[in-house]
């Protein structure tokens, strides 16, 4: 098992850890995957935001030019208004800023952060499918060393069974 602690990768020889160690292994290991799928949940949501934005986009044409439509003010609240430009938009960058864009660099700026999340998406799946083979790998050696444990006691019940 290969662990990361600072810049530098350290082998672990599973097998030679306690029983207590590697359950302790596997907790941390079981706490990483929560934290995982968690981020890849609000990652999902956050490129489907996006996406929906983009495709938003696609029914703002020139002809919808004074057109009613609902202005979010929150994310449950909106009120009515009109579409003033039909040539541009105003797109929350994040932190309480806003820019001003053409539909077209609109449509590229909600492209580009689509891909951007998709690829932070693919980045977590892999570590959390390499964290997820460590923890499958701790999980053997844990049952391993508990059968191993059962014998020794089987064995030694044995043992003074027969003496008796």
């Amino acid at each position: 098992m290969a662990s990361q602690e600072g810049p530098q990768l350290h082998q672990v020889d599973l097998t030679k850890l306690s029983l207590p160690q590697l359950s302790q292994l596997k907790q941390q290991l079981d706490q990483e995957l929560t934290v995982f799928q968690d981020s890849l949940q609000t990652l999902k949501i956050a490129q489907q935001k996006f996406q929906d934005s983009g495709d938003s986009l696609e029914k703002i044409t020139p002809k919808a030019e004074g057109n009613p439509i609902l202005v979010p003010l929150t994310g449950s609240m909106y009120v009515p208004g009109k579409i003033a430009d039909a040539n541009s938009v105003i797109v929350d960058v994040g932190t309480g800023y806003f820019i001003e864009k053409d539909i077209d660099s609109a449509k590229d700026y909600f492209k580009r952060k689509v891909n951007y999340v998709t690829e932070q998406m693919e980045k977590i799946q892999t570590l959390g499918l390499e964290k997820s083979k460590i923890r499958d790998a701790v999980m053997d050696v844990m049952e391993m060393k508990f059968q191993a444990q059962l014998q020794l006691q089987e064995a030694a019940a044995s043992a003074a069974a027969a003496k008796s």
